[in-house]
C-alpha cells in the first residue's frame, strides 16, 4: 500500500512535468493516505505532537480521521486495511516548521526519538542549503521529516 501510495504520489508531481506541451492538465498535492493500526493512537501523535488539526472526515466512513497539513492540503489516516506495511526512511513524507528549536524541545520534552538521515539519535542534518532536518516515526513506525526551510 505504501509503494502504491508513493508511486501515485510520485506519478501526480511528475505528470505535468513530462506532458506540460502536450496537454493542459495539471495536478496539485491533495493528501497522504497512511494505513495505521491503532487509530485513536494516532491520531493523538499528529494532533498532539505534530499539533495538526483534526478535521471532518467527508467520507463519513468509520475507521478514517483526517487532519489539515495547512494551505487545503490533508493527512488521513486509515484503520479499516489489515494488511501488513513495510517501511522504509525513503518512504516518508516531511513537514516544515516556522520553528523548528521549539519542535525539538516538543520531541525532547514528549521523550520522542528523532535522528538525522544516516540513523544517529538525536542528531540534526544540517543540508547543503543549511536547512536543518530531524527524522521520527510515528507509532506505526511512518517515517517523518520535519525541516526549517521556511524558517531559514
Amino acid at each position: 500500500m505504501v509503494r502504491a501510495l508513493c508511486l501515485t504520489v510520485l506519478l501526480g508531481l511528475a505528470c505535468p512535468l513530462f506532458s506540460q506541451e502536450e496537454s493542459d492538465a495539471s495536478f496539485t498535492f491533495n493528501h497522504v493516505a497512511l494505513s495505521v493500526r491503532d487509530l485513536d493512537r494516532s491520531a493523538a501523535f499528529y494532533g498532539n505532537v505534530l499539533g495538526l488539526k483534526e478535521i471532518a472526515n467527508r467520507t463519513e466512513i468509520e475507521g478514517i480521521r483526517w487532519f489539515s497539513l495547512g494551505e487545503g492540503k490533508e493527512l488521513h489516516l486509515i484503520s479499516v486495511l489489515k494488511e501488513p506495511v513495510s517501511l522504509n526512511k525513503a518512504v516518508h513524507f516531511a513537514l516544515t516548521t516556522p520553528d523548528f528549536d521549539r519542535f525539538l524541545e516538543i520531541l525532547r520534552k514528549s521523550e520522542i526519538e528523532y535522528s538525522d538521515w544516516s540513523g544517529v539519535p538525536g542528531e540534526i542534518a544540517i543540508r547543503a542549503d543549511n536547512t536543518r532536518q530531524v527524522y521520527l516515526q510515528d507509532a506505526d513506525g511512518y517515517w517523518i521529516e520535519v525541516n526549517s526551510v521556511a524558517s531559514d
